[in-house]
Order: C-alpha cells, then sequence, then structure tokens
C-alpha cells in the first residue's frame, strides 16, 4: 500500500510491508549503564501502554486492521509472565490530526510509551507531540525517513529485505546485480536500497534501469534491461515489483527477450508467495525472495486464528511485537528508554528475531527462498539471533 503523504518534518511516504508476525523475550537483554532518554524510569508495577489503532475510520479494511491489531495486542498480554500491562486503547480514525490528540490524551493518562499509530504521518505528528515528554513511539509503518529521534519503525523496511538478499546473492558467486525499479516514489526508495545492499555486501551495480508504472511502461523498458544487463554483464537481476504490480509482466516478458533464469538470477524485494497464485507464474520459478521465520509466522496465525475465529491481517504481529518487547523489558527490570530499545541482542517477534536501531529503523531475521514447482523452498533459514548466519 503505497500514497504520498505531506510533509510535517521530513519527507515521507505511506508505506507497509507485509508482515505477520511468537513470543516475544529479550534476547539476553544487556546491562545498560546509560539508558538515554524517554521511558527513563526502570519499570516497576504494572506498565501504562497506549496503542494508537485506525477505530473509527471510515475505510471497512482499516477497521478490520485496527480490530486485529489491538487483538494481537491484547494476545501478546496474555502470553506473558510476571509483568503486567496496563493497555489503554486510543483511536485514531486513520487521521493525522486525531492521532494525536489521542496521544496526547495517553500522554495525560500516565501513559509510558505508545505503539502505533498505523499511518506514516500520524506516526509523525504523534512522535512530534511526544518529543517533549519523552515519550518514545514505536509505529507501524516500514517508511524509514519518518524514523528517527524518539520515533521508530516495526515494520520490515526495503533495506532490510534488500541486506538479507545481496548478501545470500553474493555468498552465492552473484557478484554483478542489477536493479530494475518502478519510477515512483515507492520504486525510488526500493532501488536506493538494492543499490545500498549491493555495495555494502561487496558485489558491483550492474546497472539500474527504471520504468514507468504502467503496462506499457513495462514493455518500453525491457529492452532497455537487456541491453544493460547485456553491457554490464549482470548476472542477477533485482525487482522492486511485486504482483499487483509489474512482476507477472516482467516474469513473462524478461524470459521471452532472452533473460531468462538460465541466464540470470531474479531477485524480488516484495514477497513472491502471496498471494498464493503468484507461485504459478513460470517466470518466478527459480527466483529468490525474503520472507519472515515460517515457523513462527504459521504459530502466529495459527493461535490469532483459534482466539479470533479469523486469521490475522498481515501486520497484525506488528502490536504483538510492540507490547512483547515492551513486556520483556519490563521483566529484566529495564526502562522503556532509547538504550533498553535499542539494546544491540533484540527481541524475539512473532516473525524471529528483530532489533530497533537507534537511527529508528529496525533490523528483522529474515529467511532466503526459492519457487520450485509452484511451491516455497527455504534456501537459507532465518537467523535465530544477531551476529548469526544471514546478518
Amino acid at each position: 500500500m503505497f500514497a504520498v503523504l505531506n510533509v510535517i518534518r521530513k519527507p515521507f511516504t505511506h508505506l507497509f510491508a507485509g508482515l505477520a508476525i511468537l513470543w516475544l523475550a529479550a534476547c539476553d537483554p544487556v546491562s545498560l549503564t546509560n539508558p538515554g532518554t524517554g521511558g527513563g524510569t526502570p519499570t516497576r508495577g504494572a506498565v501504562p501502554v497506549a496503542l494508537l489503532v485506525p477505530h473509527g475510520s471510515s475505510d471497512s479494511q482499516e477497521s478490520q486492521l485496527a480490530r486485529d491489531l489491538e487483538s494481537a495486542a491484547r494476545l501478546a498480554i496474555s502470553d506473558l509472565s510476571d509483568v503486567e500491562i496496563d493497555l489503554r486503547v486510543y483511536g485514531t480514525a486513520g487521521q493525522a490530526q486525531q492521532a494525536q490528540q489521542a496521544a496526547l490524551n495517553a500522554a495525560s493518562d500516565g501513559a509510558r510509551v505508545i505503539i502505533g499509530p498505523l499511518h506514516a504521518e500520524s506516526a509523525n505528528a504523534v512522535a512530534v507531540a511526544m518529543e517533549p515528554r519523552n515519550i518514545n513511539v514505536l509505529a507501524f509503518s516500514n517508511n524509514p525517513t519518518i524514523a528517527g529521534g524518539n520515533l521508530f519503525i516495526l515494520g520490515q523496511t526495503f533495506q532490510n529485505t534488500a541486506n538479507r538478499l545481496a548478501r545470500y546473492a553474493t555468498g552465492q558467486g552473484k557478484s554483478r546485480i542489477m536493479a530494475v525499479y518502478s519510477d515512483n516514489l515507492a520504486g525510488q526508495l526500493g532501488r536506493a536500497a538494492i543499490e545500498q545492499a549491493v555495495r555494502d555486501n561487496g558485489g558491483t551495480l550492474a546497472g539500474s534501469v527504471g520504468y514507468e508504472f504502467s503496462q506499457q511502461g513495462v514493455l518500453n523498458a525491457v529492452p532497455n534491461i537487456r541491453q544493460s544487463a547485456e553491457t554490464n554483464a549482470a548476472d542477477a537481476i533485482f525487482l522492486t515489483a511485486n504482483t499487483a504490480g509489474a512482476l507477472p509482466l516482467f516474469s513473462q516478458m524478461l524470459p521471452e527477450n532472452g533473460l531468462g533464469p538460465d541466464r540470470v538470477q531474479y531477485i524480488g524485494l516484495s514477497r513472491w508467495d502471496t498471494p498464493p497464485q503468484t507461485l504459478e507464474l513460470p517466470g518466478v520459478q527459480g527466483g529468490w525472495f525474503a520472507l519472515p521465520d515460517p515457523n513462527r509466522s504459521s504459530q502466529f496465525t495459527n493461535r490469532f486464528q483459534a482466539a479470533n475465529g479469523r486469521a490475522p491481517h498481515p501486520i497484525a504481529g506488528l502490536a504483538y511485537d510492540g507490547i512483547a518487547a515492551i513486556g520483556a523489558l519490563a521483566q529484566a527490570g529495564q526502562d522503556l528508554g532509547r538504550g533498553s530499545l535499542t539494546q544491540s541482542a533484540g527481541f524475539q517477534g512473532v516473525n524471529g528475531v528483530f532489533r530497533l536501531r537507534a537511527d529508528g529503523t529496525n533490523e528483522r531475521g529474515l529467511a532466503v527462498a526459492t519457487i520450485t514447482d509452484n511451491s516455497v523452498t527455504i534456501l537459507s533459514p532465518a537467523p535465530q539471533s544477531f551476529g548469526g548466519a544471514g546478518f
């Protein structure tokens, strides 16, 4: 879901990664002598937490997502032991002004930390209001351009995905990687992530080709992609396209124009296993993409469905992650300041291990998968801790 929003304090867009996340506990939390700012008092007793979700939105899908986020948060609370979370839920109607007012009300009610809101513009407005109060905000966005200061994003970022895949690709001998991106804001951000990841992981950028985000734009780009790939001796093509966009067309047109999987390795910045019909595309067979730990994701989905009678929204697990990370710090007697939230050991989330970074972004342990005979096969499992294989 991509939509350009107005700028408040930084340029940003409304971005989400399709995430669904298990028992969140700190991974050997480090001892902190300088906890940083925000939430600086060690946690004692019930921890007051505000959850900002788009209850009251006129969009029926957002309203359903709001219910799933709240249900996931309450599931996380029920899984905690030896710590009590005083959860208070505030509706934002999906509007920045209402989200900011909800955050101010939550601060007046004693909230020590805020989880949410959903939209990037709302998250930015909330963080601005909470900064003078030293209250940290864990938003459901994956947009890195809003992150920083007291605002952390929980969603899986393009950079995180690109790094995992570029590291795997270079490890498999694919050193000349070409970027193919849509010429819109999402594509530009994806391109930047791919190019940075290729450089950081010892690869060579074998060209970058953009295309207009339309069917004709894809058709026009194919000859340019072929020429650039041949000129620069590319051995892999890293695409920002997803199934809802240009992926089906590229997966047909590139092989027809001499750039099939037998000549170059396809790599996807988006997940190629959703929706399921993507697996049936001939051109994606053998392609590489990243996804959260499938075992943990499946466990969360099954538990959520058993408790709520429906499968969770793909990003509902982010609310579980936020609540359980706070619970893990409270169990360890740590505060909710930046130092505690960004400890290098990270946390175990319902999609696998993750940690918040000092710049407000995050790192998540991802698996690398391929598609064989219309089915997903894991090539490299998700790392279980930071510092292990995959990081």
